[in-house]
């Protein structure tokens, strides 16, 4: 049996702003004990929900499922104004695990409303950052995610309009509709593109490289994830067969015939102990030789919230 090639991406999984909103929650049980509630999942990621999950951390699809006084955390796709305020009428002790990178989207939106524009965000309808993001300003805002929408967008003040983007889109997948805004609106302001999460086309580069020398690619992460969604068919689109999967129990054994040469990388909100059950899977299948393609090295790290540095809810604290 032919020895099969497992080549590992480089950048892969967890990004700055999942670590983060990972680590305020491990810190927030540390501090105040279990039940820890956050509203929606942490990160869109399965095995780190349950994980979290199996040590005391209570996930909840709105405000009003979380008890009266109870540690609440807000995940790091960010959330609309209206639930902040929800949370604020009932005094709930609050722990904002937005992820900075999305706050920072948050505030060009509230600066295009204060100068009266009319704004367009690039995203994907349903996500949870998109709606957290629509939920910050009150003016209208119109949601695009493809060139042929932006040709049929009804705009109210073609001259006064600007534009913001969901973090999970990298230049590449922005490029395009942004390009199509500019031709039609000339006028229209927007971010910088290397306002663009940095995470999200670092994994998008190393997927490219890794395409073109391996003959199959495994992508890990939840089908919730958008950012490990493009992953894959990123490498569908280079014309590798690529899988989407949650862990190593995913992995069928007919995959591996006729291929010699494995891919494999992770989502921004995937951990890197699931990459090693996905290695050792592999390596039970087939004898096997693992290597790491070079690539960048991330050393991003975002300050965490006061709540779980300087304990401002010391009356909530546990005892010891």
């Amino acid at each position: 049996m032919e020895t099969l090639t497992i080549v590992l991406a480089k950048p892969r999984g967890f990004c700055a702003g999942v670590e983060r909103a990972i680590e305020i929650v491990e810190k927030a049980l540390a501090i105040y004990g279990a039940p820890i509630y956050v509203r929606h999942e942490i990160v869109h990621n399965k095995w780190v929900v349950e994980d979290l999950r199996a040590k005391g951390v209570v996930f909840v699809d709105e405000v009003c499922d979380i008890p009266d006084g109870a540690i609440t955390v807000f995940s790091a796709h960010g959330i609309s104004e209206k639930i902040e305020n929800i949370a604020k009428l009932r005094d709930l002790p609050v722990i904002d695990a937005t992820c900075p990178l999305v706050t920072k989207v948050h505030t060009e939106a509230q600066r295009y409303e204060a100068e009266g524009r009319e704004i367009i965000l690039i995203g994907h309808a349903g996500h949870a950052e998109v709606e957290g993001t629509m939920g910050r300003v009150k003016c209208k805002m119109h949601l695009v995610a493809t060139p042929l929408e932006v040709a049929a967008l009804k705009v109210d003040q073609p001259d006064n309009l600007a534009y913001v983007t969901q973090t999970t889109l990298s230049m590449d997948d922005t490029r395009t509709v942004i390009d199509a805004l500019k031709k039609r609106f000339p006028s229209i302001k927007g971010p910088d593109l290397r306002d663009i999460c940095y995470a999200t086309q670092n994994r998008q580069n190393a997927v490219r490289a890794l395409a073109e020398s391996v003959e199959m690619m495994l992508v890990i992460g939840s089908s919730n994830s958008s950012n490990s969604n493009r992953l894959r068919d990123l490498g569908q689109e280079m014309g590798v067969k690529s899988y989407l999967i949650d862990d190593e129990k995913a992995i069928q054994p007919q995959w591996l015939e006729g291929v010699n040469s494995i891919g494999v990388t992770a989502g921004a909100s995937a951990p890197d102990v699931l990459v090693g059950k996905v290695v050792e899977r592999l390596q039970q299948l087939r004898p096997a030789q693992v290597k790491t393609l070079e690539g960048i090295t991330e050393n991003v790290r975002f300050k965490l919230p006061p709540e779980v540095t300087s304990k401002p809810f010391e009356a909530l604290r546990k005892v010891s």
